[in-house]
């Protein structure tokens, strides 16, 4: 009985791992179908946007070479950010049609939906990480490793946004509107194209509320300016991530029963 029941749960495992990677690859092609690049547009693009901005601001701020840094990567994670909760958002909408034809959890469609997003912020963060290092700025395996878990925690709270977002969006259309808004003032709320300091201490506390807030900045304290955040510091990052997280698991599944009854 215990071999039949492993057996039986090594291919559900197997098959919710071929379904996971299926999804991702449909997406993945699907970006890219009918294309002369096609695969290398996902290592052209984070490569030539890197390099152009860079340019672009050695010139608008050359007196601060650390800024153009600083900028570069706020601006490639709050892309991130914008364009995967965005696929989120509307990501049982569009592949609805899935769940009707085959059963399995909609929240795999909800969460790989930020695949495209993903490769390509994992291909700017080797881009970024090898240009540091080639100018004579390597980030230590300490950086490089803490980086890589604020990158899974900003994932997280992607994850968590989209489960929620994706079953209020079925019944509250709006939602599209409002979170598109939403997002670009956040953009502003975000310190991407202005340093923290010039903003008073007193509303820092608000800033860091937005979530990419804190991911931008421990990105790039740890990996431009060599300086690990304090333990305080990630215990807040940690805690928010948890509530974004544990709310969108709350929300989904209260109103994941009824996605069937509004595609």
């Amino acid at each position: 009985m215990v071999s039949v029941a492993t057996t039986r749960v090594r291919q559900s495992r197997g098959q919710f791992a071929g379904l996971v990677w299926t999804l991702i690859r449909t997406d993945f092609k699907t970006r890219y179908h009918g294309t002369i690049g096609g695969f290398v547009w996902a290592l052209l693009k984070p490569l030539t946007m890197f390099l152009v901005l860079l340019a672009v601001f050695s010139y608008v701020f050359a007196s601060d070479p650390q800024y153009k840094l600083d900028l570069i990567i706020g601006l490639f994670l709050y892309e991130f950010f914008q364009e995967s909760t965005k696929a989120g958002l509307l990501s049982i909408r569009a592949k609805g049609y899935l769940l009707t034809k085959a059963r399995f959890p909609s929240w795999i469609v909800v969460v790989t939906s930020a695949s495209n997003a993903v490769i390509t912020l994992a291909l700017f963060s080797v881009v970024l990480i090898a240009f540091l290092a080639v100018t004579g700025r390597p980030p230590s395996p300490a950086a490089v490793a803490l980086y890589v878990i604020y990158q899974l925690q900003f994932f997280a709270i992607v994850a968590g946004f989209s489960l929620a977002a994706s079953v209020l969006f079925m019944r509250y259309r709006d939602l599209n509107q409002v979170w598109e808004v939403v997002t670009q003032a956040g953009f502003f709320i975000a310190p991407i194209v202005y340093p923290l300091g010039i903003i008073p201490e007193r509303a820092h506390a608000y800033l860091y509320a937005w979530p990419p807030t804190p991911i931008i900045l421990f990105s790039r304290s740890v990996l431009v300016d060599g300086r690990i955040p304090s333990l305080l510091a990630h215990t807040l990052l940690f805690v928010e991530t948890a509530a974004i997280l544990g709310a969108g698991l709350l929300i989904y599944r209260a109103r994941a029963s009824r996605v069937a009854e509004d595609l």
